[in-house]
């Protein structure tokens, strides 16, 4: 999952024993099911076990799969393990497909050393390093631009008519390129780009797609403030070195480059406003956009190919004759980034965490469904996703291609990230504020002995709802969630907890150490599954479909869907 999460380094010291924990929770699991749950469901949570998904995490998240590369033998190692496992529990795989792969055909492109991106600037010509200087989003021959284009300066590169915000106004762009900062305006009004948090609109992706629909020919993004954090540029340029993968029949991409802040004074050398004159505007919050002097061209150099990966579905057929023409999918992505740039001596990046964990508790879930004595009224969808890391590609290809129409699917619930170093007292929804999914959460977390918090303000951007495979799902107008622990430990404070998670999205996730010397807790694994399996079980058994609240930006496409049958 590209984003930092709830999960803590810990020692693992406690008043409580395993047998005092598991008390409790059939104690709390009593009082829900007095009011009217299913009395096969203690069995059933039960008997799932952290230490089974501990023994698939040992698997998946280790060396010998090389950090599950979308498109590698690792991957597809990966996904052969998750298959004879799906198999052994006797799920089908979908009528539509032969077997238990869906394959994705895919692009796969690395720039190299020689690529050129110049700039001119009246009589004077300089060439911009790849990597020291920049780095491409996105690379193959698609974003080569032969001839020097004009650049203009777009401010953060944004148009929010909801919040009477607009960069481009009285901007001419096309044929251009356009440069722009990261981020967005700065606000404490919630009411006002999400005050204090982050919005979609600060997404470079979003930057990019609206520059293109403006009809530029590339842009370019200079990551600030971000970039004054200390090895800043080393770390962006790390990720950047992994290969940059597309789906094979996604429209061809234009020139998006990220530029490091400390060449960016020489794009506005002859504008009317310097560099530093623009950083002064964005503090006093007084951006505005201009034309920049200054031409740029670029001619990649690249390794590319051609591949397939596969997505991994498994299918528990319902019980009901009716109900079960109706789908609830169960979601994780088991791809990672690979080998890359070595961090002490480590160039392994195993994803443990982000997502070995994530498929893993899938896998002991589907167990525990098709072990339970009944099967839900409805038929449930396992996928398991390739290429998250690269941009949501699986779940973006089942979307164009899925096994059973998108109108029939009733819900997405998503995993990325597991509680793995603690036992917890409350859990997050991430988007559950936006469908009565919400609803459903809080009654699976009741039945669980646990209470719903809100995000806390500290990750809301990082564990933001368009940051994971969930966000494709709602985009089709399927009514999506993701869940998180939340920072109610049982053997932390909030402080101290929040601390180490601040720490480990700083120092762990996307890098080398997100691996098996981790502490890993067996029974906050099990504690995570038993509650998304909760959630899944009430959803697969009711009658009516979650849905949209109203305003809810999703809902249209729901409404389409439904109307269209597709």
């Amino acid at each position: 999952m590209p984003l930092g999460r709830n999960n803590l380094e810990i020692s693992m010291v406690g008043c409580r024993t395993f047998a005092n924990i598991v008390m409790g929770n059939l104690l709390f699991l009593s009082i829900g099911l007095a009011q009217g749950s299913f009395p096969d469901l203690p069995a059933a949570l039960d008997a799932i076990s952290g230490a089974e998904i501990r023994r698939h995490i040992e698997y998946l998240g280790s060396d010998e799969l090389a950090g599950r590369a979308t498109g590698s033998p690792g991957e597809r190692a990966a996904a052969e393990y998750i298959a004879s496992h799906l198999q052994h529990l006797g799920l089908a795989f979908p009528e539509k497909l032969e077997s238990y792969f869906q394959r994705v055909p895919m692009h796969g492109s690395i720039p190299l050393a020689e690529s050129r991106l110049r700039l001119f600037l009246a009589d004077k010509v300089r060439d911009f390093e790849l990597g020291e200087d920049y780095l491409l989003f996105k690379s193959g021959a698609q974003t080569y631009v032969p001839q020097p284009v004009p650049l203009v300066f777009a401010g953060y590169g944004i148009v929010a008519p909801e919040f009477d915000y607009n960069d481009y106004q009285n901007l001419a762009v096309e044929g251009k390129i356009v440069v722009y900062f990261s981020g967005e305006p700065r606000s404490n009004d919630p009411q006002y780009f999400a005050g204090g948090a982050e919005t979609i609109y600060a997404s470079p992706e979003a930057k990019a797609r609206l520059a293109i629909s403006r009809g530029s020919l590339g842009s370019i993004l200079i990551p600030l403030p971000e970039a004054s954090e200390a090895g800043f540029w080393q770390n962006r340029r790390r990720e950047f070195a992994f290969e940059e993968i597309t789906l094979a029949y996604a429209a061809s991409s234009h020139l998006n480059v990220m530029l490091n802040p400390a060449a960016a004074p020489a794009l506005f050398q002859g504008a009317p406003f310097s560099f530093s004159a623009v950083l002064e505007m964005a503090a006093a919050q007084k951006l505005v956009s201009f034309p920049l002097a200054a031409s740029l061209s670029f001619k990649g150099e690249f390794i590319q190919r051609d591949f397939t990966a596969s997505n991994v579905i498994g299918v528990l057929p319902g019980s009901d004759p009716k109900l079960s023409d109706s789908y609830l999918i169960m979601s994780a992505h088991y791809d990672h980034l690979g080998v890359g740039e070595k961090v002490k001596g480590d160039s392994i990046y195993n994803g443990v965490f982000d997502n070995a964990a994530g498929a893993a508790a899938l896998l002991e879930i589907a167990r525990a469904f098709s072990e339970f004595p009944t099967a839900p009224p409805r038929t449930i969808i396992f996928l398991f996703l390739t290429g998250e890391e690269k941009g949501l590609l699986g779940s973006r290809y089942y979307l164009d291609n899925p096994v059973q129409p998108l109108y029939k699917t009733i819900a997405n619930v998503n995993i990325d990230g597991l509680a793995m170093f603690d036992t917890f007292n409350d859990i997050v929804g991430i988007g559950a504020e936006l469908s009565t999914l919400g609803d459903d959460l809080r009654e699976a977390a009741s039945i669980n002995g646990l209470a719903v918090s809100p995000l806390p303000a500290e990750f809301t951007w990082q564990a933001s709802f368009a940051r994971s495979d969930q966000i494709a799902f709602a985009q089709a107008g399927i009514p999506s969630l993701l869940t998180l622990e939340g920072l109610d430990y049982r053997h932390s404070d909030r402080d101290s907890a929040l601390a180490r998670v601040l720490h480990w999205n700083r120092t762990i996730y996307h890098t080398p150490f997100d691996d098996l010397q981790q502490p890993i807790d067996e029974e906050a694994m099990a504690q995570h599954a038993r509650l998304i399996f909760t959630l899944c079980r009430l959803l697969a058994d009711r009658g009516k479909s979650p849905e949209w609240h109203p305003g809810a930006p999703y809902l249209y496409e729901r409404l389409q869907s439904i109307a269209e049958k597709k």
